[in-house]
């Protein structure tokens, strides 16, 4: 056995994590994505945003609905693609997210979608693992690959898409930088 048989021997399998289910699919930039409908409490129309100062970039701001304020992210601004351009279709879809440390705390964010498709049924041998690079985002984004009418569907890992820590921790970040700029 030569070395670099053995090396790649010894690398650990990757394995997908999305699970065969409905899938919610909507369009992003050109392409398909996926959010497992159990994550998803409704889809509204684009609108009626208040901005937030000082927020990252793909927070676009807030929206009341009935009631409760919910965070609006700009999925393509969030994947490093820049903003959404707003038209006919742009939809919102409100996801429900855990906190990572706090399984009983829940938050419900809106992420802003070019357009939503349709639900669909993914089986799991349609699934595949997550690229480990070239699908344009972050791979610890993505649970998995499926083929859905001659296109892939990338399905998104919510709680790491939309983790509320994480998006905590660019929002201070956020506002250190605007601090030092004033300065």
């Amino acid at each position: 056995m030569n070395a670099m048989t053995k090396t790649s021997d010894q690398l650990p399998v990757k394995q997908h994590t999305a699970d065969a289910g409905q899938y919610l699919t909507f369009v992003l930039g050109g392409e398909i994505y996926a959010l497992g409908i159990l994550n998803i409490k409704e889809i509204i129309d684009y609108g009626n945003l208040t901005e937030v100062p000082m927020m990252p970039s793909f927070v676009r701001g807030v929206i009341n609905l009935r009631g409760s304020v919910v965070p609006v992210v700009d999925l393509a601004a969030r994947f490093g693609k820049g903003s959404t351009q707003i038209a006919k279709r742009t939809g919102i879809v409100i996801v429900e997210t855990v906190a990572d440390n706090e399984e009983d705390s829940q938050q419900d964010i809106g992420i802003i979608v070019d357009a939503v498709n349709e639900v669909v049924d993914i089986a799991a041998q349609e699934i595949e693992p997550p690229p480990s690079f070239g699908a344009g985002i972050r791979p610890d984004f993505i649970n998995g690959m499926a083929k859905r009418d001659g296109h892939f569907v990338i399905l998104l890992n919510v709680s790491r898409v939309l983790s509320v820590e994480e998006m905590a921790d660019l929002s201070q970040i956020s506002l250190n930088s605007s601090e030092h700029d004033d300065s």
